[in-house]
């Protein structure tokens, strides 16, 4: 199979085109920096410049692959979202999705699969109540961006191309992302819950992400919105205590909510708020965990 990724130089882009390749198919990540990273490419990866808003000098590989995985989009939580940084985080998704059905619109011959990224919170902060596909969106600043996001590509069903949307949890890997943030202070014995702890924590871990979207890849029933957590999510609390245990430390020591909103601001709500959202779809499709229970997945990755 021959797939174009975009965003593959991230944290989910860069694992996934390592396993796609390692299977023999064939990779081209469209990125800002293709020169430098060309150069130390691995077998079957190919880097082809773009600027994340057009279709020059790329528009014509769709027409050469079977599917795309849709990944880009700027950090969310970098800094505090000042006016020019919600911008960016906005805009750096819908344009890359625009630019894609532009490109395929271009095409004379059309992928079969499109797998569009996005986040479960599209639902917004939650409670208890256990959240599937089905639930409504939210009305905060992320989930009006996931919304957006998802909505970037939606033309190119009208095109006769399968679409798929993986609404991911918090992805936990040793490489980066989430979980060496969360280790530092555990390892300094400084770790605790954020917040209330309260708050649900949707994660998965980068085995079962990857191999969630080379699942829905390679089903050919498989469309429509997909959440990619682990069955049973813990709330913040449960997960630190696991965190703290697979490390040999204490998570007693919390991290008061008006100290986050102080410092963070808007952005804070990416801490204090989470979503109690299950793989409802993905299951019944037919997925298999690797990794359902979060001590293992901690045990594994630490």
């Amino acid at each position: 199979m021959r797939i174009l990724i975009t965003g593959g130089t991230g944290l989910i882009g860069s694992a996934l085109s390592r396993s796609l390749v390692e299977s023999g198919n064939e990779v081209t990540i469209l990125t800002r920096s293709a020169g430098r990273r060309q150069a130390q490419a691995p077998e079957g990866v190919n880097y082809e410049e773009w600027d994340g808003e057009t279709v020059a000098g790329w528009g014509q590989q769709v027409s050469q692959v079977d599917a795309i995985v849709n990944l880009a989009g700027a950090g969310i939580a970098e800094g505090r979202w000042t006016p020019a940084r919600k911008e960016l985080i906005r805009g750096s998704r819908t344009r890359s999705g625009q630019a894609l059905v532009s490109a395929i619109q271009d095409s004379g011959t059309v992928p079969r699969v499109l797998i569009q990224s996005s986040a479960v919170g599209y639902y917004g902060p939650g409670d208890d109540q256990v959240i599937t596909e089905e639930a409504s969106p939210g009305s905060d600043f992320l989930a009006s961006v996931c919304k957006d996001w998802e909505a970037s590509t939606e033309q190119v069903e009208s095109l006769g191309v399968r679409r798929v949307v993986i609404r991911t949890g918090v992805v936990l890997s040793a490489q980066g992302g989430a979980l060496p943030k969360m280790t530092l202070p555990f390892r300094l014995f400084a770790g605790g819950p954020l917040g209330s702890g309260r708050q649900y924590f949707p994660w998965i871990h980068i085995d079962d992400e990857v191999a969630a979207i080379r699942f829905l890849l390679e089903d050919e029933q498989a469309s429509g919105p997909y959440n990619l957590a682990a069955p049973n999510p813990p709330t913040n609390k449960e997960f630190v205590r696991h965190l703290g245990g697979v490390m040999g430390r204490p998570s007693l020591m919390p991290t008061p909510s008006l100290a986050l909103r102080t410092l963070f601001s808007e952005m804070s709500t990416v801490l204090l708020d989470g979503q109690r959202a299950v793989p409802l779809r993905l299951q019944e499709a037919g997925y298999q965990f690797a990794f359902p229970d979060p001590v293992a997945a901690l045990r594994d990755l630490l």
